[in-house]
This record gives structure tokens, sequence and C-alpha cells, in this order.
């Protein structure tokens, strides 16, 4: 897949000290950081923020599966972008790809299954509106 496309949501940040080794290298664990933050906020461009989606509809997004490729580091201070595209929309869950850059570098790739859970804990379907909502947002 091509991230590099421009119907892929951009969120920009920055690497701040806190996100590096004693290197100015950014530990990898921060990506997953970086790209909770990036699919957060796409979720809240297309349906809600996850407060609204647990008050009203009484569900939560968690990560089910995540598939990780580290192919460049990235340093204290560099300019990032994470692209984010939802793949896959079903009953219960979504499919994600996440590219973080640096300007037109690739850096980390990630896939991503988040599952639709209840209040509970527990799995539960999307409501059909949120379905749709996701649905739309599909880039092909």
């Amino acid at each position: 897949m091509n991230s590099s496309r421009s119907d892929a949501h951009i969120f920009a940040l920055r690497v701040y000290y806190e996100d590096t080794d004693a290197g100015g290298i950014v530990y990898y664990a921060n990506y997953l950081r970086f790209a909770e933050r990036a699919r957060t906020e796409y979720l809240r461009m297309v349906v809600a923020d996850d407060q609204s989606l647990l008050a009203e509809d009484g569900i939560a997004f968690t990560v089910r599966q995540c598939s990780v490729d580290y192919m460049s580091p990235a340093f204290l201070d560099d300019p990032l972008e994470v692209h984010t595209r939802f793949l896959e929309v079903r009953g219960a869950s979504l499919r994600a790809e996440q590219v973080v850059k640096r300007k037109m570098d690739e850096l980390v790739r990630l896939t991503v299954r988040l599952a639709c859970i209840g209040d509970d804990g527990r799995p539960r379907r999307m409501p059909a509106a949120l379905r749709s909502a996701l649905s739309s947002s599909l880039n092909s």
C-alpha cells in the first residue's frame, strides 16, 4: 500500500528528548504512541472522540493486533508525520495502515487491527451508523 497518497490522514509531530534513548534516537516503543495519537485524531475527525463513543454508544476501540516494520530511525528534534489510512471495516473491527515519515522517507510502517468492545470489555459489533461513517472514510 502506498501511504504517500493524498488520501491519508496526516498527523504532524516533533521528536522530543523524552521520546529518545541516550543516543538521541527514538525508542522503538514510542512509534506505537505516535501511531495511537494519529489514529485517535483520525477517528475523532471521522466519527467522534473516545469519550463520546463510550458515553453515547457504550463502545471503545482497542488494539487487537499490530505488526511493525522498523526501516530507519528518527532522531531528536526531527519533524515527523504519521500517515493513517483505514483499509477495512468489519462488523466489530477495523484495520489501518500507518506510516511514520520524515519528509518523504518512510521510517516505520504499522498495520493495526482494532477491535470494538463494549463498556464491559467484551467484543461488540459497531453500531450501523458508526460502521457506515468509518466505511465512507476507506481509502481504496
